[in-house]
């Protein structure tokens, strides 16, 4: 009889909960709850950075922006998907981009929505934490038992609960015959799992990922999930305005406790440069006045 597959063991990393105490604590520092998501495109980049191998232009791009960026924010979100349509070449550039954001101190979110059984997100988590991640993005709606591993592997883990794209509402708006949306269901069970893990901050491990052009729904989200950590992509070039992202946990909150991760990329990572003006000099002003953007916000 052939024997059951076992899980991987991921790299010795610390519990979940950390993660989330981090990432208040690099907030803190700087001041404002943004994340650069770094969404490499070769016909979007300036053609500085462009070379005959694809690899060598995404790499000396995104390095390029670690370096303009990390200054005034305290977290970015690497789009898995931009590196491995590579290859094994393009996930070795996704690594040694990640290993850079660690040296410069910011918290790597790793953007890959991976959404399975427990014994293959285990296999996805030893590959995150061994890549580097302190966070990453998955989908629960295979069940929670597909989000645990990662948290066992001690990243921390950002659950798909109400996301951006204009379609998703034919899902995740729709009313279960108990009476919550589908969104609304997820975020209960996303507030439960994420007990376990709060850190010392007060906020869990366990956030949410909850579009800014669906600010309608985000106050009935917020009401499910009073000490997560919503990641909100949709700010800026995807039509998410400043009232879009009022949802934090409470009034009066510091920054760093205000329970949003505000991501923006395309605005900044490909932010136009003035006549004269070196690109990564428009990329480092584009990522300071997002972080004097939300910070008004939040504040």
């Amino acid at each position: 009889m052939t024997a059951a597959p076992t899980a991987p063991t991921a790299p010795t990393s610390p519990t979940a909960s950390l993660q989330a105490d981090a990432l208040v604590a690099a907030i803190a520092a700087k001041g404002s709850p943004v994340c650069v998501g770094l969404d490499p495109t070769l016909e979007q980049m300036p053609a500085a950075v462009r070379r005959d191998d694809p690899c060598a232009s995404i790499e000396l791009f995104t390095r390029g922006v670690l370096d303009a960026v990390a200054p005034a924010v305290p977290a970015v979100k690497f789009q898995s998907a931009c590196f491995e349509r590579f290859g094994w070449r393009g996930v070795r550039v996704l690594e040694a981009c990640i290993n850079q954001a660690r040296g410069l101190g910011l918290v790597v979110v790793l953007d890959f929505k991976r959404g399975d059984i427990g014994i293959s997100s285990s296999h996805y988590a030893a590959a995150a934490a061994s890549a580097g991640a302190h966070f990453v993005t998955v989908s629960g709606y295979l069940g929670l038992s597909g989000v645990e591993p990662f948290l066992a592997a001690g990243l921390g883990a950002f659950v798909l609960v109400r996301t951006s794209n204009p379609d998703s509402s034919a899902v995740q708006s729709e009313k279960l015959a108990t009476g919550p949306t589908v969104a609304e269901h997820m975020a209960a069970l996303v507030k439960n799992l994420g007990e376990k893990h709060r850190g010392t901050s007060g906020l869990s491990a366990v956030g949410a990922v909850v579009g800014a052009t669906q600010s309608r729904e985000a106050g009935a989200l917020r009401a499910h999930m009073p000490d997560q950590i919503f990641l909100i992509p949709g700010y800026g070039a995807q039509g998410g305005t400043a009232e879009d992202i009022r949802i934090m946990r409470r009034a009066s909150q510091p920054p760093e406790k205000s329970g949003v991760l505000v991501t923006a990329s395309r605005s900044v990572i490909y932010a136009k440069a003035n006549e004269g003006q070196h690109w990564l000099e428009a990329v480092g002003t584009a990522a300071k006045n997002l972080a004097h953007e939300i910070r008004d916000v939040v504040a």
